[in-house]
């Protein structure tokens, strides 16, 4: 890892570790003076570390409120799910990566013996502005449902055209639209840090080297070039998925953006105005299970009752999350929700993802830093 790259994720970290020491005194003088749920019964506090995505979940009224119900009072702080192994956890009570391998390294560095929980999950998904979606259309990149708000993201064809530094302008269609130039690509999170930026890889790899799962560095060489041509075409990255999704509502930066299911579920659930947005499903996508690590009893107690707590899982899903087990709560939920987001995932092909050491490897290939000799 070069210096600069070295210097921001230190930075990253060592942000976080301050944020931790200002707001623990915050969270002691809760502890020592006795946190009330909303029956007025004292609470035990139980400290973790998030992935952003789930920051608006854990601060939903109604999530504290179920938690208190059942003695817990949370608080969290947030991180890319791969730093957070890199952070001193002592104190903590969970880690909740994104994704069964970073919550795995946790669990390894750590030495953790209890069983992780993976409570909800949610599949990648690519976010377009609706002139975007219907150049990838025209081009042979994308289909789109009826109603043109919904679609699927043709992975080969999109891999080829990275390949080859397709531009824009030398796609059919996408003269008079100012904000569609340059090369094509689809923006995503530092895959070094983030989970979700990772597994992008992991699916593109699986497509490129023709649904073969890498294993090995061998297998990492095939795909490296194509990689680091997905990752470099974008400059600087973003930490979490949080940002760059907030840019793309706001109609700042790319038309494409990488992006969880959950992120716009959760916004369509509670009737947000989405101006001109595109869902496009990868036809071979990752379903990001997010896993709880749990550090003590009370992170023990609190996976569990996300995983298995009726209303916990109702809550779960007004945020945009799938509940792993039965599908009903998810698709009654967004039945009114159709044209943007699919119920079931039925024709779309789940890549298989790497062992941690492999995916992190292939992270690091993409970033150009060369990764274990």
């Amino acid at each position: 890892m070069g210096f600069r790259e070295q210097s921001a994720r230190v930075r990253r970290i060592l942000g976080i570790v301050l944020a931790v020491v200002l707001l623990g005194g915050v969270a002691a003088a809760f502890v020592l003076g006795g946190d009330k749920g909303e029956n007025g019964t004292a609470t035990k506090t139980v400290r973790g570390v998030i992935g952003s995505e789930k920051a608006e979940f854990f601060a939903d009224p109604e999530v504290v409120k179920a938690l208190a119900a059942k003695g817990l009072t949370v608080r969290t702080e947030t991180s890319g799910s791969w730093d957070m192994e890199e952070l001193p956890l002592k104190g903590y009570d969970f880690a909740f990566p994104s994704a069964k391998a970073p919550a795995d390294e946790i669990k390894a560095k750590l030495k953790v013996t209890a069983a992780t929980q993976r409570p909800f999950y949610s599949p990648l998904v690519v976010v377009a502005h609706s002139a975007a979606a219907k150049v990838l259309s025209q081009n042979g990149l994308a289909t789109l449902g009826p109603g043109g708000r919904t679609g699927v993201l043709k992975m080969e064809p999109y891999l080829a055209a990275a390949r080859a530094d397709r531009t824009w302008q030398q796609l059919k269609g996408s003269a008079g639209h100012a904000d569609l130039s340059g090369t094509v690509f689809i923006t995503s999170t530092d895959p070094i840090a983030s989970n979700s930026g990772a597994l992008y890889l992991a699916a593109a790899s699986y497509v490129a080297d023709g649904g073969r799962v890498a294993g090995d560095k061998t297998a990492v060489d095939r795909t490296a070039p194509l990689l680091r041509k997905l990752i470099a075409v974008q400059g600087a990255q973003q930490s979490s998925s949080d940002a760059p999704f907030r840019d793309f509502i706001s109609n700042v930066g790319n038309p494409l953006v990488l992006v969880y299911e959950s992120q716009v579920a959760s916004q369509l659930i509670a009737k947000q105005d989405m101006g001109d947005l595109v869902v496009l499903y990868p036809d071979t996508t990752v379903s990001s299970d997010h896993t709880v690590v749990p550090l003590t009893e009370a992170g023990r107690t609190l996976g569990e009752l996300l995983a298995n707590d009726p209303e916990l899982r109702k809550l779960a899903v007004r945020h945009g999350f799938r509940p792993q087990g039965p599908a009903g709560e998810f698709t009654a939920a967004v039945a009114g929700q159709t044209g943007y987001l699919k119920q079931t995932l039925d024709g779309i092909r789940q890549a298989p993802v790497p062992t941690s050491k492999v995916l992190h490897e292939m992270a690091l290939r993409a970033r150009d830093q060369g990764g274990t000799p």
